[in-house]
């Protein structure tokens, strides 16, 4: 569990409203500059700026972050940032927008993404106001997090993150984190020999409540631990409530989703559906919950439902619920999972579990209704759509939309919403 307890693979590119690359043989699209509004407009270039310029013009361009952490930014203001700039960090935004005039800081011209980023950083790009929107800005090489949001209602769109302990942190409410690429957040937080808290490596980590990750790609959380061996997950909960992870694809991360409190706080009623999870490493995990009988249990509430996994490797498990579980604790539905070692784990009265497809050498739980044990026959091993035939097709319990998050995130990667009678996995036929 991480401080919670307690050039890479992206690409450059030059098309200045919509920036297109490929990640793992996926096409991303990363959002250009805002549509024009009301509002002051603040440019920023990190070789050719000067602080003595006015800013409001790229021939005019402040040059260093620290103009725009000073700026006495107001709703509708809109900060760009060139493209092909670096800057040291931290990039510190403590101004109020508005829901319909949120303070904007968005790329300019052509060339990679601006990076914010540097040794010695704490975190590059720190979201303390709210109403914030940032877009296309990559946050690299920090000692904790790329995009600390300790603010409420703020927005991550298409933003990159890479080689940080943290990819985004997400400490505020009614945060939203979407459309992002978050790649090889591989440092520890806390590494040491002994003591059971190793921590770091996170695409994502939810301190906060009632925060939406969706339709992004987390690649790679992953390093070395001194008391696990190796440690990370794409997506850590702890001591957050009532967030919803959604239509992510992940790829080669320790563990998909990790969850805990601190004794006296909780994490509860968390949600996790239509994900896509899939891994070439030796071992992994889809989902690891606790009861009260662990340390940073109880976790209450869990629900996992429509995601899709494959994780070929022995030493992996799709879902671990131990230390007092009970349906309390986790709810499972409609899930294709498979894996080279243990389709699941339960002790105590065990999880709530129905509705889906399961593959692997071993099962330490109770099937439940129209769960079976076969092969779903997904198209690859990281095209986890179903091929004809699949026992997965029309396999699920039929579900309301609560138990997705909501209405609005109801609907698969494609955006298809399910059936009466739902395919079991992420992805509707």
């Amino acid at each position: 569990m991480g401080r919670a307890y307690m050039e890479s693979i992206i690409p450059r590119w030059t098309v200045p409203a919509l920036a297109v690359f490929t990640v793992s043989g996926l096409l991303v699209a990363v959002p250009g500059p805002a549509q024009a509004r009301a509002g002051g407009v603040y440019y920023v270039d990190s070789e050719k700026g000067d602080d003595a310029a006015a800013g409001t013009s790229p021939e005019k361009a402040w040059r260093s972050l620290g103009k725009v952490n000073d700026a006495r930014l107001r709703p509708g203001d809109v900060v760009r940032l060139s493209r092909g700039g670096v800057w040291q960090g931290p990039l510190r935004l403590r101004a109020k927008g508005t829901a319909a005039r949120p303070v904007v800081v968005e790329p300019y011209g052509t060339g990679s993404a601006p990076k914010v980023g540097g040794e010695g950083t704490e975190s590059c790009v720190v979201l303390g106001g709210s109403h914030l929107r940032v877009t296309g800005v990559r946050a690299s090489g920090c000692q904790w997090a790329g995009f600390e949001v300790t603010g409420d209602d703020n927005e991550l769109d298409g933003v990159l993150a890479d080689r940080n302990a943290s990819g985004v942190n997400l400490v505020g409410a009614r945060n939203v984190l979407r459309n992002s690429v978050l790649t090889r957040n591989d440092r520890m937080s806390v590494n040491d020999n002994g003591g059971d808290n190793d921590s770091g490596a996170f695409g994502v980590l939810l301190n906060g409540d009632d925060n939406l990750v969706s339709d992004n790609v987390i690649t790679g959380s992953y390093a070395a631990s001194e008391d696990y061996g190796t440690d990370g997950a794409a997506v850590e909960v702890f001591n957050g409530d009532r967030n919803r992870v959604v239509r992510n694809i992940a790829r080669d991360n320790e563990t998909f989703a990790e969850l805990g409190a601190r004794k006296g706080r909780t994490a509860t009623g968390n949600v996790f559906a239509f994900n896509v999870v899939t891994s070439s490493r030796k071992r992994g995990s889809f989902l690891i919950t606790r009861g009260a009988g662990h340390v940073v249990g109880p976790v209450l509430g869990t629900v996992a439902v429509q995601n899709s996994v494959y994780l070929p490797a022995r030493d992996t498990i799709g879902w671990s619920c131990h230390d007092g579980c009970s349906p309390a604790i986790l709810k499972l539905r409609n899930n294709v999972i498979v894996v080279g070692g243990q389709m699941g784990y339960e002790d105590g009265a065990g999880a709530d579990e129905g509705g889906s497809v399961y593959r692997g050498r071993s099962r330490g739980f109770k099937l439940g209704s129209r769960s079976v044990v076969a092969d779903p026959r997904f198209r690859g091993g990281n095209d986890l759509r179903l091929k004809p035939g699949s026992p997965a097709l029309g396999r699920g319990l039929k579900l309301n939309p609560a138990w997705y998050g909501g209405a609005s995130q109801a609907r698969d990667l494609a955006g298809k919403a399910p059936s009466v009678v739902p395919d079991a996995g992420a992805y509707q036929h």
